[in-house]
C-alpha cells in the first residue's frame, strides 16, 4: 500500500474515531500528523512542525478571547436585549432578530458554535413562551450563524481564505461572504414560510421585559466599541485580525481585570485544538503528495462538472457527522489539482465548497444542531431530534445540488 493511501486511511480513522468515541478530531490529527509524518513520509518534527498554521491559531485565540469577554461582561446580553426590545410586541419578527443576531456574531468573528451556544437558549425560551416553531427558531439560530460566517474577519472566512491564498488559489473574500449569507437567507425565508413564521405576523402581544433587559455600562460600551474597532481596523487598514482581536482584548482585560480573570479559560480551546490540528495533518498531506494525489483521482472521473458535484456532496454528508471547520480544512486542499485543470472557476468552486459543508450544521450530529436540541424548552426531546435529523437530511441531499447549479455550473469552461 502506497504512503499517500496510508495517509487517507488515517485520515478516514481521524474522522471516525473523532465522530464516535467523542475525542477532540485537532489531538487525533496531530497524533496522525506524527505517526503518518514519521513512518510514512520519513518527516523529523521539525518538518511537521512547518505544517503548523500559526497565523490561524492567533485568528482563533484572539477573537474567542474578545467574545469571551463579550460574554463574560453581559455585552452579548446587551445585544440581544437591544434588538428585541426593538421589535416590540411583533412576535414573527422575533427569529429574524435571533438569526440577525447570530449573523452579526460570527460576522464580527465569533465561531459558529460560540454564537449559537449564546443565542439558541434565548431564542428557543422565546419559541416556548410565545408558541413558536422550536424546529423554525432552532434552524433560524444556525443558518443565521452561517449566513454570517464567511465574512473577511470571521474565523470561517479567515481559514478558508487563509488556505486559498496559501495554496495560491484564485479567491474572492466578498464572493465568498455573500455566498453564504445569500444561500442561508434563502433558506431562513423558506423555513419561515413552510413553519408558520406569516401566521405569527397576526399575534401581537408584549415581550416580557424581564426576559430581555440588559443594562448598559460602561464596560460594555467599552466592548462595544472594542468590537467597532476590530471591523474597522481589519476591514479599513488591513490589520491582521488575530493580533487586533488579541490586543482589544488585553486592552480591557487590563482596565477591567475582575469581569475578565475568566475569560482565558473560556477562549475555545477545543476548536483551536481541532483546527491547528487538522491543518498540521493536512500540510503532512501536501508534503508527501497525498493532496494531489486525491485531486489527481477526483479529476480522473472524467466530468470536471460531476467531479465537483462529488466533492460538495463529500463535504455536505461528512460536515453533517463531523466537525465543518476541521472538514473545510481537509477539504478546500483536495480541490486544488482538481481547480488546477482550469475548466471549473476557483471562486465560484471555493463558496460551493465552503457553503456546502456548513450549511448541513442543522444536523442534530452537528455541534450547532446539538446545541438546538439540547436548548429546546417544553418538546418532546425524542420526537425533536428526529425532526432535526429528518429536516438535516433534506438539507444534506438538496442543498449541495443547488449550490452547485448555482456557483458551479455557471463558472464551467
Amino acid at each position: 500500500m502506497s504512503a499517500q493511501l496510508v495517509s487517507i486511511l488515517v485520515l478516514a480513522v481521524i474522522f471516525v474515531l473523532a465522530t464516535t468515541r467523542s475525542v477532540n478530531m485537532g489531538a487525533l490529527a496531530f497524533a496522525g500528523a506524527f505517526g503518518v509524518g514519521t513512518l510514512a513520509a520519513n518527516m523529523d518534527a521539525k518538518a511537521i512542525f512547518e505544517g503548523f498554521p500559526g497565523d490561524i491559531f492567533v485568528v482563533l485565540v484572539g477573537v474567542t478571547y474578545l467574545f469571551a469577554l463579550a460574554k463574560a461582561n453581559g455585552t452579548t446580553d446587551w445585544l440581544v436585549s437591544a434588538a428585541v426590545r426593538l421589535v416590540g410586541g411583533r412576535i414573527a419578527l422575533i427569529p429574524w432578530v435571533m438569526f440577525v443576531i447570530t449573523a452579526a456574531l460570527t460576522a464580527i468573528g465569533a465561531v459558529s458554535p460560540a454564537a449559537v451556544a449564546i443565542v439558541a437558549p434565548i431564542a428557543l425560551g422565546f419559541a416556548a413562551r410565545y408558541g413558536i416553531s422550536p424546529l423554525l427558531m432552532g434552524a433560524m439560530v444556525v443558518h443565521g450563524a452561517q449566513a454570517g460566517g464567511f465574512s473577511p474577519i470571521s474565523v470561517y472566512g479567515s481559514i478558508v481564505n487563509g488556505i486559498v491564498k496559501r495554496d495560491g488559489i484564485p479567491g474572492n473574500e466578498l464572493v465568498l461572504f455573500l455566498a453564504s449569507l445569500g444561500v442561508n437567507t434563502v433558506i431562513a425565508i423558506i423555513l419561515f414560510i413552510v413553519f408558520g413564521g406569516t401566521k405569527l405576523a397576526r399575534n401581537k402581544q408584549p415581550v416580557d421585559e424581564e426576559v430581555v433587559e440588559t443594562k448598559l455600562n460602561p464596560l460594555i460600551i467599552a466592548t462595544l466599541t472594542g468590537l467597532v474597532l476590530l471591523i474597522v481596523g481589519t476591514l479599513v487598514f488591513d490589520l491582521d485580525v488575530g493580533l487586533t482581536a488579541i490586543s482589544l482584548a488585553v486592552l480591557l482585560s487590563v482596565i477591567w481585570p475582575e469581569s475578565s480573570r475568566k475569560a482565558v479559560s473560556e477562549i475555545t480551546w477545543p476548536t483551536v485544538l481541532l483546527i491547528c490540528g487538522v491543518l498540521t495533518y493536512v500540510a503532512v498531506l501536501q508534503e508527501m503528495g497525498t493532496i494531489d494525489y486525491v485531486g489527481d483521482a477526483v479529476s480522473g472521473v472524467g466530468v470536471p462538472l460531476l467531479a465537483a458535484l462529488l466533492l460538495c456532496y463529500i463535504g455536505a454528508i461528512v460536515s453533517a457527522f463531523a466537525s465543518s471547520v476541521g472538514l473545510m480544512g481537509a477539504l478546500i486542499p483536495l480541490a486544488v489539482p482538481f481547480l488546477a485543470l482550469g475548466t471549473i472557476g476557483p471562486v465560484g468552486m471555493i463558496a460551493a465548497l465552503a457553503v456546502s459543508a456548513t450549511v448541513v450544521d442543522v444536523s442534530p450530529f452537528s455541534t450547532n444542531g446539538a446545541l438546538v436540541l439540547a436548548n429546546a424548552k417544553n418538546v418532546d426531546r425524542d420526537k425533536f431530534f428526529k425532526q432535526l435529523l429528518a429536516y438535516g437530511g433534506i438539507v444534506v441531499a438538496v442543498a449541495p445540488l443547488v449550490i452547485w447549479l448555482v456557483f458551479v455550473v455557471p463558472n464551467f469552461g
